[in-house]
């Protein structure tokens, strides 16, 4: 469990503005949205805004039929041994109890905090979010989600359109672009990732100028120590690459592509790093609901020892002194923000993967001075997410907020799902990706091993014999979406054959081939750096077992398993030649 600071030792957030960017230190309150605070007050003739009449808006109310909260079957917060028999345990969705979500044209109420109507959500707002959704999720990321923040104050929120433009503005925020041939070398700034990260972050980042320096990862995530950890990689830096980084991007739960769950401990080691070096722990935790107690108990039954000792979601009460309310979150290994003592942390949430990734709605959480600089950065530019959206989830969550308002949450009664409906929502996600976690892993597990039989002669006797070669090898996630495959191609017939980036692609293309029809991404996607693309990328599979209908998961674990073993069996050059050739005309592999 986590412990912090007694509440009347805490200290303030640390002053983090020498890190924030040129344009960022410029940046002053938006005088158009500063203006709107006057717009509320009753019975104002206001003549002094450039916005539409809402009379003029073609939606009259807003409508959706959607899931009650407990359509999913929830798994035990505490792992169990044996396991249970997951296969068992289905979900309802084939009975699916639904609900029918109305947004109303319009509620007549002065409260802003308390309105939620296409009036008022569909037209310009404030950047800081529609407000009902806003107050909702702050008091969820204070009380619920982070109730024990180690300091004073505690952190501040800001909604966003989902994660990636959350991390945008936070590299807008806290870095400066860096032109090769215009700027000196000693200006640059430096982004640290996992050695296998998620792209789009590291895609987001470079052409801003910024070093990406992965560091070290071992199952759990993030190294702190050894070689290629963080404290190497701070500690050794070579100042004539530019400076040495100031911000981490890091994916802590079920971590994009490799599945890591980092562990307190890990944490603390990470984020006292930080301290010591002044860097800014940007974390991204998309998975952050979907934390697997059975992982660890499974991974013992199959194979003797746990996925981890430090990370065990299920088996403590990670939220000390004070709860969170809801024994599901309690048991989930926390947030960075958890031990952030000093404010360092930028968390980002997101509806992405808890409602559906077109939402494009998230938010971040981080210490309110800095808050408030994204704040401005979000005012000129895209000034807040979708009314529709926020809107649907404000109705859906929070439902009406009055005797007369005509609007129609997600609960069975009309009434929204309030904080208890939602959390029972997350527990059954937690389920239905759990089940087929499990699906998936009991099937890789049984197929790890080529194995064949024969017999062999010795003078006087002959031989019953057994060869197992290892195909693959992965361990049992305890978050996320993902597994992350090793394929141990040392044993395949032709790896002294040809090289070891064109077997594996021609592996790859022929799990794509009838009857496997197996598409997996390829571990060079995820590789940050071309040495850790050219070193090691090429070993990796990732699989993801949350994308594909449950009753197909067992389908297509074991037609990646056979597609496999199939490809073992292949003796010649010449077999897998057309895949080689297939994949340099794809530009893959190169000649």
């Amino acid at each position: 469990m986590t412990t912090i600071p007694v509440m009347d030792s805490m200290k303030a957030p640390v002053d983090l503005s020498h890190h924030y960017s040129r344009v960022t230190k410029n940046r002053v309150a938006s005088s158009i949205k500063d203006f709107y605070k006057f717009f509320a007050i009753p019975g104002i003739g206001n003549l002094a805004g450039g916005l539409p009449n809402n009379h003029n808006f073609p939606f009259d109310t807003l409508e959706a039929t959607v899931a009650l909260p407990n359509r999913f079957v929830p798994t035990p917060n505490k792992s169990v041994d044996p396991p249970p028999s997951f296969q068992a345990q289905r979900d309802s969705s084939d009975r699916p109890a639904a609900s029918r979500v109305i947004v109303p044209g319009t509620v007549d109420s002065s409260d802003v905090l308390r309105k939620i109507d296409l009036k008022s959500a569909l037209q310009y707002g404030t950047a800081q979010g529609y407000p009902p959704l806003y107050t909702f999720l702050r008091q969820f990321a204070r009380e619920n989600l982070h109730p024990n923040v180690p300091y004073a104050g505690g952190p501040e929120i800001i909604l966003t359109c989902g994660s990636t433009d959350a991390f945008s503005k936070t590299m807008e925020a806290l870095s400066n672009t860096w032109i090769e041939n215009r700027d000196w070398v000693r200006d640059r700034e430096g982004l640290l990732v996992e050695e296998f990260a998620y792209m789009n972050a590291v895609q987001a980042a470079r052409p801003r100028g910024l070093n990406i320096v992965p560091v070290a990862i071992d199952d759990e995530g993030m190294l702190a120590a050894g070689n290629g950890g963080l404290e190497d990689v701070l500690e050794n830096w070579d100042d004539s690459k530019g400076k040495r980084p100031h911000l981490i991007y890091t994916v802590t739960i079920g971590q994009n592509p490799t599945s890591g769950t980092l562990g307190v401990q890990r944490r603390k080691d990470i984020y006292a790093l930080c301290v010591k070096y002044d860097v800014i722990i940007i974390e991204d935790d998309p998975y952050w609901y979907l934390q697997y107690p059975s992982a660890n108990t499974s991974s013992i039954a199959a194979r003797g020892q746990a996925t981890s000792t430090d990370a065990q979601p299920g088996q403590h009460n990670y939220n000390s002194p004070k709860s969170s309310g809801y024994p599901f979150l309690d048991s989930l290994v926390p947030s960075y923000l958890s031990v952030d003592t000093e404010g360092r942390v930028v968390r980002i949430d997101t509806f992405s993967k808890t409602v559906a990734p077109g939402c494009r709605l998230g938010w971040i959480t981080t210490q309110p001075a800095l808050c408030e600089r994204i704040l401005r950065i979000t005012e000129t530019s895209t000034q807040q997410p979708s009314g529709f959206v926020q809107s649907m989830i404000a109705e859906l969550i929070m439902g009406p907020q009055s005797t007369n308002d005509e609007g129609r949450g997600g609960a069975k009664d009309g009434k929204g799902w309030q904080m208890d409906g939602w959390v029972r929502w997350l527990e059954g996600l937690r389920g239905n990706y759990e089940r087929r976690m499990q699906t998936m892993c009991s099937i890789l597990e049984d197929g790890r091993y080529l194995v064949k039989s024969g017999r062999r002669q010795s003078i006087s006797d002959e031989w019953s014999v057994v060869e197992k070669s290892l195909m693959y090898d992965f361990i049992w996630p305890l978050g996320g979406m993902f597994i992350w495959i090793k394929m141990e191609l040392a044993t395949h017939p032709l790896y002294k054959k040809t090289t070891h980036d064109k077997l594996a692609h021609a592996l790859w293309i022929h799990l794509t081939t009838k009857p496997y029809l197996i598409l997996v991404s390829p571990g060079t996607i995820f590789s940050p750096t071309d040495s850790i693309r050219n070193d090691k990328g090429w070993g990796y599979f990732r699989l993801c077992f949350a994308a594909v209908d449950e009753e197909d998961v067992s389908k297509t674990s074991h037609r990646f398993v056979e597609g496999v073993k199939s490809f073992w069996a292949k003796k010649n050059l010449d077999d897998i030649e057309e895949s080689i050739q297939q994949g340099v005309q794809d530009g893959c592999i190169p000649m």
